[in-house]
């Protein structure tokens, strides 16, 4: 059973990646009818930050708990966001916008992997550099 302060973490973490997700969605509002750009480059950031970080844990596992629980789950759980993808392609497919939102949920999936995989390389990178492997 996580700690309270694991729990704690993890509320201020989402606290926090939900307000910046929030900001930057006003700072880049969408477009009506066409893909959500705003959306899309804040889950693949998340995605690439997310394999990186998990990557330089899993060689530092010594990693204090409570600190990967509120960065992932907390921060970058909130900050990207599944339902918000599914939201925009959803309200493409009732505006008509067939080819969209199809091209929308392929880039989300194929950028996302692609994120995630270069986070990955990204993390081993990092983590022989700082002579954790």
């Amino acid at each position: 059973m996580p700690t309270g302060r694991a729990w704690l973490a993890v509320a201020v973490g989402g606290l926090i990646g939900s307000e910046l997700r929030y900001g930057l969605g006003l700072a880049f509002p969408d477009v009506p009818g066409s893909v959500p750009w705003a959306t899309l480059a804040i889950n693949i950031s998340g995605s690439f930050v997310l394999a990186t970080l998990t990557t330089v844990w899993m060689a530092r596992p010594h990693t204090a708990f409570w600190l990967r629980a509120g960065i992932g789950p907390g921060l970058l759980g909130s900050f990207t966001t599944f339902s918000a993808a599914i939201f925009a392609s959803d309200q493409l497919a009732r505006a008509g916008a067939h080819p969209v939102w199809i091209l929308y949920l392929g880039l989300s999936l194929g950028l996302g992997l692609a994120a995630a995989g270069l986070g990955w390389r990204s993390g081993r990178l990092i983590a022989r550099n700082l002579g954790l492997q």
